[in-house]
């Protein structure tokens, strides 16, 4: 399984949205050049985190996104749920009925019990980690003079 890397950019964007003061905003443009996204493709990621409730849309000449929710109420398994939509990571091909030659009305897969116990867990881990959590890192971390230019460039960027 590899995670699309729609989901990885609406996390840092929701991420980057969560340092934002009160009442500002952030242009998506400005969001998608910071990333390196496809500002077309990004749009669309915006649209989908916005019908979630997870973030917010500001129209107008000093218009932009910002958070719906506070950070430590937003969990990376809820941004993974906006872009990609709720499904299954695993869904049996019925290859065991075609190799043992059994009927497919008869349901019988070895891996799908193991796909879904993976799946919960997987699951579990990314309901734990919020953006709050994220953030918590971030300034844990060992770049102090990043986080200094982040601080600096998002001083710059953000629109009242």
């Amino acid at each position: 399984m590899q995670m699309k890397t729609g989901v990885e950019q609406a996390v840092y964007a929701t991420f980057m949205l969560s340092f934002l003061p009160d009442k500002a905003v952030l242009p998506g443009e400005v969001i998608s050049q910071r990333i390196g996204a496809s500002p077309t493709y990004f749009q669309k990621l915006l649209r989908k985190l916005v019908s979630a409730d997870l973030i917010t849309s500001v129209a107008g000449v000093k218009g932009g996104f910002k958070l719906q929710r506070r950070p430590e109420q937003i969990s990376v398994y809820d941004i993974y749920i906006a872009i990609e939509g709720q499904q299954s990571l695993y869904t049996s091909n019925g290859i065991i009925q075609d190799m043992l030659h059994i009927s497919p009305t008869t349901q019988c897969c070895l891996l799908s019990d193991l796909m879904a116990e993976a799946e919960s867990a997987w699951i579990t881990v990314l309901k734990k980690e919020t953006i709050a959590s994220l953030v918590q890192k971030f300034h844990t971390a060992t770049y102090e003079q990043e986080i200094d230019s982040f601080h600096r460039w998002l001083e710059e960027k953000t629109v009242y």
